[in-house]
C-alpha cells in the first residue's frame, strides 16, 4: 500500500522544477495533490497531465500565496474538490540578487511578499482544514545559513522561513500538525539555469565543494519531501533538513 494513499495534499509553486518534482513523487506515492501555480497555467496543466497518466489524482488551481484573497481561494477549491487537507507544501519562491548599492523596497517587497508572507497566508489557510497527523513542510534554502554577497534580501527570506518553522511547529503542535523545514543546495531547475547560475564557473565551484561530485535534482528534494509528508515523520517537528549533497556555500 502507498505510504499516502488517501491523503490529499498541496504544493504551492509546483507548476515546474522542485515543486513539480514533489507533486509528482507525492502523487506516486499515492497522495491526490493541488497543484499550484502562480502565472503558468501550462506548466502546472502539464504536472496534472503527467501525474494523470501515471494513474493518479490531481488538479490544478491558479493563486498568487502573497494576495490574501487567492490564498483563501485556493483552500476553498481544495476543500470544494477533496474535502481536507492532510499535507501542506510550501514552496511558492521567488528570488532575485543584487548587490546592497542596487537594493530597492521593491526589491524586498517582491521576495519578502512571496517567500515568507505568502507561507503565512499558505499556512493559516492550510491549517482551517487540517486535523491531527497533518504535516507541513516549507522548502527554504541552505543560503538561509550561508549567505552569500548580493543575495542579503532572499537570504533574510529563507533565514525567515527558518526561524517561523520553529514557531509554528511550537503553535500548531497542540494541535498535532507537524511543521519542518527543507533546505536544498544548488538544484538544477529552469529558474537556476535561466537566472545564469550555471555560467561564470558558479556551479562549477559548487559542484566541486560537493562530495558527491554533483548538483542537486529535484528529484532529491522530492524524495526528501515524501519523507517529511508521510507518517515515516511522525515524530519529527520544527525540525530544518539541509538536503545540498554535503555542499557548502
Amino acid at each position: 500500500m502507498s505510504k499516502l494513499a488517501g491523503k490529499i495534499a498541496v504544493v504551492t509553486g509546483a507548476s515546474k522544477g522542485i515543486g513539480a518534482s514533489i507533486a509528482e513523487h507525492l502523487a506516486k506515492d499515492g497522495a491526490s495533490v493541488v497543484v499550484n501555480y502562480s502565472s503558468s497555467q501550462k506548466g502546472a496543466d502539464a504536472v496534472v497531465e503527467r501525474i494523470t497518466k501515471a494513474g493518479g489524482k490531481a488538479i490544478a488551481v491558479q493563486a498568487d500565496v502573497s494576495k490574501e484573497a487567492d490564498a483563501v481561494r485556493l483552500f476553498a477549491e481544495t476543500k470544494k474538490a477533496y474535502g481536507k487537507l492532510d499535507i501542506l507544501i510550501n514552496n511558492a519562491g521567488v528570488y532575485e540578487m543584487l548587490p546592497l548599492e542596487a537594493t530597492t523596497p521593491d526589491h524586498f517587497h517582491k521576495q519578502f511578499d512571496v517567500n515568507v508572507l505568502g507561507l503565512l497566508l499558505a499556512t493559516r489557510e492550510a491549517a482551517k482544514l487540517m486535523g491531527e497527523g497533518s504535516t507541513i513542510l516549507n522548502i527554504s534554502s541552505i543560503v538561509g545559513r550561508t549567505a552569500s554577497p548580493g543575495g542579503s534580501v532572499y537570504s533574510a527570506t529563507k533565514a525567515a522561513v527558518d526561524s517561523l518553522t520553529d514557531s509554528l511547529s511550537r503553535e500548531l503542535g497542540p494541535r498535532k500538525i507537524r511543521v519542518n523545514s527543507l533546505n536544498p543546495g544548488l538544484i538544477v531547475t529552469e529558474g537556476v539555469q535561466s537566472a545564469g547560475y550555471m555560467e561564470n564557473g558558479f556551479s562549477q565551484q559548487v559542484e566541486a565543494g560537493t562530495p558527491f561530485g554533483r548538483l542537486g535534482k529535484p528529484d532529491d528534494i522530492a524524495r526528501a519531501a515524501v519523507f517529511f509528508a508521510s507518517d515515516d515523520s511522525a515524530w519529527v517537528t520544527g525540525q530544518t533538513l539541509v538536503a545540498s549533497g554535503g555542499a557548502r556555500v
